[in-house]
């Protein structure tokens, strides 16, 4: 008897509640590891096959390239181009202090080139259209539409994960290109009015620091980076469960994965390609 009572005393205190916390996030943690592996081996697997057997939904696939690039655009290069101007009006004064002056343009193009754009764009893609990739697959899961298109014979994995996976993979390195252009314009703006550096000095420079290097990684990376946005997101939304609920704990879920994602997978091109 008093063995039991300890034992229901310490299942009411804090301890008991923090251990049985951290025990739950790491099931789901593993759990949700193991989803996105499985769908990410199921995309790859079904993708190879549509393509061999030329039954690819070009159609689904070019509707998500056109959302995925053009709508989310604007907030995209609203992003690069604040944070390449804000940048620029701190380190251009002081480079010019150093005499340095220069060296702006080159600075800001390996800044740019190979972080700034890919990052900045990849967690504006993350707030705009990953949360809304889950939102919607979360949304048909609670509301059965995906047991339905099963009981159509219509496999979710093609017909959801597919389209948005490849216009991530396609579409990524064409949104980092377009942000990272304007994101050097706006820097030199910045650097101009902040500390008076002439165009032809900033675009001289800017030429010396562009390597084939910086933007074939760049593109690379920025590929991998919508792939993993779009099948995480996708994932997180598949697994939802519980209603309304269920639809904002997918969706939060997906995007505090996929902002860990696209971080690892920067760090991994960091140390392969710059170390």
């Amino acid at each position: 008897m008093n063995q039991y009572r300890v034992i229901q005393i310490f299942k009411q205190s804090a301890t008991y509640a923090l251990g049985k916390m951290l025990l739950n996030q790491t099931q789901d943690f593993f759990e949700t590891l193991g989803e996105i592996g499985i769908r990410t081996s199921q995309v790859i697997y079904l993708t190879i096959k549509a393509l061999f057997q030329r039954q690819m939904k070009w159609k689904l696939i070019i509707d998500q390239c056109s959302r995925f690039a053009v709508d989310s655009l604007p907030i995209t290069l609203t992003i690069v181009g604040m944070v390449s101007v804000i940048i620029s009006m701190q380190v251009a004064p002081e480079m010019v202090k150093q005499g340095g002056e220069k060296f702006v343009g080159a600075l800001m193009a390996v800044v740019t080139t190979r972080e700034l754009g890919a990052i900045m764009s990849g967690f504006a893609i993350i707030s705009m259209i990953g949360s809304s990739y889950a939102s919607e697959i979360a949304t048909m899961r609670v509301t059965e539409q995906i047991d339905a298109l099963k009981v159509l014979k219509v496999n979710p994995i093609e017909y959801l994960f597919i389209p948005r996976v490849a216009a991530g993979f396609v579409m990524m390195p064409v949104v980092v290109i377009v942000a990272s252009t304007f994101g050097l314009i706006c820097s030199g703006v910045a650097a101009y009015l902040s500390a008076h550096i002439s165009r032809l000095n900033y675009i001289s420079s800017l030429w010396q620091g562009l390597y084939l290097k910086d933007i074939f990684v760049s593109l690379g990376k920025s590929a991998c980076f919508g792939a993993a946005i779009a099948i995480i997101s996708s994932t997180c939304g598949y697994l939802a469960y519980g209603g309304a609920k269920g639809v904002g704990i997918s969706t939060t879920k997906a995007v505090v994965w996929s902002f860990v994602a696209i971080c690892i997978i920067d760090y991994i091109f960091a140390a392969i390609f710059f170390f």
